[in-house]
């Protein structure tokens, strides 16, 4: 797919994770159902409706490309694809349940299984972002379209990273010291990405962790806004592995994260 291609399939799904994040908000204020899955994490009725409305619009628009939804996939079932779509309803399923907003919709495009087109919307703090290719990441703000580009927002110079974990591994905290990280912030959803392609935050280190489907959307819109995604050994972050289970992960802003 060219570029033009990428811009029309993100646009044309750009008020339907809008109009899911209000759902999403709804479904919340009404008093959500938690039910536990069979890997023992929850699951609302929420993340089930807004997977239903993203993978009934993609399936209009893209209706030969593959879905692989973290509420539908058969986790036993190997994935063969090279081009496919990773959707994730609600990353940050404990937040929403608890009334926190850093909770997000994410969807991302694989091809040849590398993430083109990444969209994440954080309905609690009204802010979307998207992207479809290098030189191509957006946060919007309604009629305003601002480019992302990991410029750092931060002026004094100081090094802050987001840390899916509040007590990071020693390996982690060793790469924080590697890279003159002053402090870390604590967020449990795709939110870090985002935050980093706008240049709020540097830095970002997991361990192997989580599914292909948690980090695609981020991955996608920190990559064409310009920063860095690798594993731990600084190798490229590819999908469609079999079991769908992700490597560690470094994500930088930029290779110089003072400035």
């Amino acid at each position: 797919m060219n570029t033009e291609e990428l811009k029309q399939i993100t646009e044309k799904l750009l008020s339907t994770f809008i109009k899911a994040g209000q759902k999403s908000l709804d479904l919340r204020k009404k008093g959500l159902k938690k039910m536990i899955k069979a890997d023992n994490t929850s699951v609302t009725n929420g993340d089930i409706e807004i997977d239903r409305i993203i993978r009934h619009k993609i399936s209009i628009i893209t209706p030969n490309i593959p879905l692989i939804s973290e509420e539908t996939v058969d986790i036993k079932k190997k994935n063969f694809h090279k081009n496919f779509w990773l959707i994730d309803p609600i990353d940050g399923t404990s937040d929403y349940i608890k009334n926190k907003d850093e909770f997000t919709l994410n969807a991302s495009l694989i091809i040849n299984l590398e993430p083109v087109l990444g969209i994440i919307y954080a309905p609690a703090k009204k802010r979307l972002f998207y992207s479809y290719g290098y030189g191509n990441a957006f946060e919007n703000f309604g009629d305003n379209k601002i480019k992302l580009e990991c410029k750092k927002k931060n002026k004094n110079n100081k090094i802050i990273a987001v840390s899916y974990s509040s007590t990071p591994s020693e390996e982690i905290t060793n790469i924080y010291k590697k890279y003159y990280v002053e402090k870390f912030i604590n967020m449990r959803s795709s939110y870090k990405f985002c935050v980093i392609a706008s240049g709020e935050f540097d830095i970002y280190v997991a361990e192997a962790r989580a599914f292909e489907w948690d980090i695609a959307a981020g991955h996608a819109i920190v990559l064409h806004a310009g920063g860095i995604v690798t594993t731990l050994e600084g190798n490229n972050f590819k999908y469609g592995k079999p079991d769908y289970k992700n490597y560690s992960l470094l994500v930088k802003r930029s290779e110089k994260l003072s400035e």
